[in-house]
């Protein structure tokens, strides 16, 4: 297993001071071409993620140490654990209920005249799944994009617009705030939350990212209400406290950080996904040079001292099926 120790300069707290030196640790190094969408199953004591453009799904499983290879040839661009077994998963295709070895079930290409193009996707405390659609041209910019909704029913339903490139997602301790990262715009929004029918509303900026610091992907919070950034370009994740204060910066070995998720039995690890395929580049920062960095492919974790939360679980079912209690 490789590992990676960190300098003391690259972590830092919001007033400067080292907060620690966590090492960084190689758990899967399959060259993904972007690994994406890391979820720990607390069940099967595993963690799940993708590879979206090489078409693989992958799981680890903790207490073996051993990564397998769980699918290949269907394309995963998000999903959630499904309560009652199998996944929900999106791609630029729609939203799917997926059974490993199995045929997906389709539930939506389009809603409200809108093209369901999904990348990561995030289920809600009632089993409700949210889901952002993307959309970039070759100059960079981004034709009008949505956040959509997946009732428990199947159906799916515009929860907002103006959206440029819809990424991770990610829900405060307490689920009255969902965080929304929109890529191209370099920024992430809140939400408020509500419970009884998964209305979204009081869109706000939480916090912007500099040009310099690549482009916010992947979201996670930990049990201290504190979101976690996985930094496309920028080679590191970095940790806000609900005031939108950057409290720390780590950096690791590859520059194309896609997404993060605390795991392991008492969810004190960070496991964070990267991308060996060039993506986006002309968005990055201005000198940006893929060949002068290690661009990514592998699964990394780390231990920073702190604990997470878990993820919900979609139930989702197919419409027309019964409801299962």
């Amino acid at each position: 297993m490789k590992a990676f120790i960190l300098r003391k300069s690259e972590v830092f707290c919001k007033m400067g001071t080292p907060v620690g030196r966590p090492q960084i640790d190689v758990i899967a190094d399959d060259g993904n071409l972007c690994g994406e969408g890391p979820h720990w199953d607390e069940r099967e004591q595993a963690l799940w993620w993708t590879d979206i453009d090489g078409k693989k799904f992958y799981r680890y499983r903790w207490h073996e140490q051993r990564r397998e290879l769980v699918d290949e040839g269907f394309t995963i661009n998000g999903f959630c654990l499904q309560e009652h077994g199998g996944f929900l998963t999106t791609s630029s295709e729609g939203a799917w209920l997926w059974h490993p070895g199995e045929k997906p079930f389709l539930l939506a290409r389009s809603a409200e005249g809108q093209e369901c193009r999904l990348n990561d996707c995030l289920a809600d405390p009632e089993g409700r799944v949210y889901s952002g659609s993307y959309h970039l041209n070759p100059d960079g910019t981004s034709p009008p994009s949505y956040l959509f909704r997946v009732d428990t029913d199947g159906s799916v339903h515009v929860a907002d617009d103006g959206i440029c490139f819809s990424n991770g997602l990610a829900f405060s301790p307490d689920c009255s705030t969902l965080y929304f990262t929109d890529m191209v715009a370099r920024c992430i929004y809140a939400y408020d939350w509500r419970r009884h029918d998964g209305a979204l509303s009081n869109r706000r900026v939480f916090v912007r990212i500099d040009r310099s610091e690549g482009m916010p992907d992947g979201l996670t919070v930990d049990a201290e209400g504190f979101l976690w950034i996985a930094h496309w370009f920028g080679g590191c994740v970095t940790r806000y406290d609900p005031d939108g204060k950057r409290e720390r910066k780590v950096e690791l070995p590859a520059s194309q950080t896609s997404s993060l998720v605390f795991g392991g039995p008492d969810l004190e690890e960070i496991y964070v996904t990267t991308a060996a395929l060039n993506n986006c580049l002309m968005l990055a920062a201005e000198g940006y040079d893929p060949n002068r960095v290690l661009v990514g492919g592998a699964l990394y974790r780390m231990r920073p001292g702190i604990q997470g939360k878990l993820k919900f679980r979609s139930r989702v079912r197919a419409p027309g099926a019964a409801r299962t209690s």
